[in-house]
């Protein structure tokens, strides 16, 4: 999505169609490639810089890329031995912090996701990674992190897109429950949580990218 935004950038006034038409690509091509829903080659990374007028950053714009796969090959490696040893990882790092901000925009925070939500969202990541199926045990770690919202001295500032209420990565069922859930940390003094609705006004406010 980063990449995308950098490539949105460069193509500050130029539509996305007559673009897609010096390109020679379908327009829904660089519609995908801003919205980081389909990943660039370094030939279409090259291509784009050129004909946005910017060839001094097709460097840069690779350089990106390169970025991105590395994160990627490192990503798979940690799942090589499940999702489990990812959830015990993260609780090590949530048990040392007094302060946690979120945010999400596709799906529920994972400190405030029911099992059986939860059990969805892990089943799509295995079903996305090929990764080993610890399921049960996963979900089970998760929920054993959701235990600190209960600690005096903690703080969770959650907020989340009004999207998250409606993304059917489960059965309706299982979301309505997902939803009472949300209803009932509202009244949590370890958490804040805030909804963006669709209608939210945007401002417009330079964008700063940070590399982590």
């Amino acid at each position: 999505m980063a990449l995308g935004a950098r490539l949105r950038e460069l193509r500050v006034g130029r539509t996305s169609r007559g673009l897609a038409a010096v390109l020679g690509w379908p327009q829904s091509k660089v519609s995908k490639l801003e919205t980081g829903r389909q990943t660039a080659t370094a030939d279409d990374l090259r291509a784009w810089a050129v004909a946005t007028g910017h060839p001094e950053a097709a460097d840069e714009l690779v350089a990106r890329l390169d970025g991105l796969e590395s994160h990627v090959r490192s990503w798979r490696r940690q799942l090589a031995a499940g999702h489990r040893p990812v959830q015990d990882a993260l609780t090590v790092e949530y048990e040392r912090s007094a302060v946690l901000r979120a945010w999400e925009d596709a799906m529920v925070v994972g400190m405030l996701q029911t099992a059986d939500y939860a059990r969805h969202v892990f089943q799509a990541y295995a079903d996305l990674h090929q990764s080993v199926r610890d399921i049960d045990d996963a979900v089970r770690a998760r929920l054993r992190r959701q235990e600190l919202m209960y600690q005096p001295g903690r703080m969770f500032h959650i907020v989340m897109w009004e999207a998250v209420l409606h993304t059917r990565i489960c059965p309706p069922s299982v979301l309505g429950a997902q939803l009472d859930r949300l209803a009932g940390v509202i009244g949590l003094d370890t958490v804040r949580l805030g909804i963006v609705p669709f209608g939210a006004r945007h401002t417009a406010r330079q964008r700063v990218l940070a590399v982590r």
